[in-house]
């Protein structure tokens, strides 16, 4: 499979820079797989395609604050530094990339806000653009976190705006995060409003979550023609054992399940069984046991085709632009 497959011409005024006023009523194309026809919507319609029993599983990954902005000692090189995961929160290691990266070397320090207040010190090189850093702060833990943070930017990637606002903290989650470690959205679920929830809940359509944290693997560019030497990046994945459960049950039923994004339609594929059922799975300690550390809330909401007779159509969200695939 080559590169040049997949290219095509996207204007950037078809890029949505800013959300609708309400998260709801984006647009939403529909396509009939069966007939081939072509419907415009609006997101909320979406409850239209679904009935009882019918589940969507969400991911209820959180995004921080990831992007920070920083100064190279004794040149005052201006350093863009972008937060990946946390190695050891005891001596304040983070995995992060930074750029330009060319003459960032083992044992320069980084200084951070507009006093220089927040210094770190790279340890290691982990990539050609990755490092290791270790932040020098003197202060609890929550404190260095609390700073740590107020310093970074909302990580809303560079093609769709370029400058960041304090209402993208918002804009840029969905309402259902609750687990940080995200360094971009999942896109498809950030037009569920509560209203939409409550409407759901009206027509007993059921919904659960999982948790893919996302890394800067969605940022990456394809730079290969032959895409079996793309290299993809890991990315922490947690199906609790209540949320594997009420997939199976809704699909043993004869019920719909909708993966919101790619990112839960990913981690469906990755750990479904040869008997077809999702397997739970903590990719921070191997295969989850009842003792997970988290458990899903099994709550109300709709669902999208996967096992069943009723084969709806297959809906696509055409802002902003990764889509839910159905």
């Amino acid at each position: 499979m080559k590169l040049s497959q997949f290219q095509f011409i996207l204007p950037k005024d078809r890029v949505a820079k800013e959300p609708t006023r309400w998260r709801d009523e984006a647009r939403m194309l529909v396509l009939n797989r069966k007939t081939g026809e072509i419907e415009h919507k609006i997101f909320k319609d979406i409850i239209e395609y679904f009935g009882k029993g019918d589940t969507f599983v969400l991911n209820d990954t959180k995004v921080f604050p990831a992007r920070l902005y920083g100064k190279k000692e004794k040149t005052g090189a201006d350093i863009m530094v972008f937060l990946l995961r946390e190695l050891n929160r005891e001596q304040r290691l983070w995995d992060v990339i930074v750029d330009p990266a060319r003459k960032i070397r083992i044992g320069n320090k980084l200084y951070f806000g507009e006093t220089g207040s927040l210094v770190a010190e790279v340890i290691d090189n982990t990539t050609s653009r990755g490092r290791t850093l270790r932040f020098l702060f003197d202060g609890p833990y929550e404190e260095f976190k609390e700073t740590l943070f107020q310093m970074g930017e909302t990580p809303v990637p560079h093609w769709v705006k370029d400058t960041v606002t304090p209402e993208d903290a918002v804009n840029y989650q969905t309402i259902f995060a609750a687990h940080e470690g995200a360094v971009q959205a999942p896109a498809a679920g950030l037009h569920f409003s509560r209203e939409l929830f409550n409407r759901m809940i009206l027509k007993d359509i059921d919904k659960t979550f999982i948790t893919v944290h996302m890394g800067t693997g969605h940022f990456k560019k394809v730079d290969v023609e032959d895409l079996s030497k793309h290299r993809m990046d890991s990315e922490q994945m947690i199906i609790t054992p209540e949320s594997a459960d009420i997939i199976n049950k809704a699909k043993k039923s004869g019920h719909k399940i909708c993966a919101v994004g790619v990112t839960v339609m990913r981690a469906l594929e990755t750990y479904v069984t040869t008997n077809k059922e999702v397997k739970p799975y903590d990719t921070t300690d191997g295969p989850a046991s009842s003792s997970s550390r988290r458990t899903s809330m099994p709550s109300r909401m709709p669902s999208c085709p996967t096992s069943t007779p009723r084969n709806p159509p297959c809906l696509w969200r055409s802002r902003p632009l990764a889509a839910s695939r159905m």
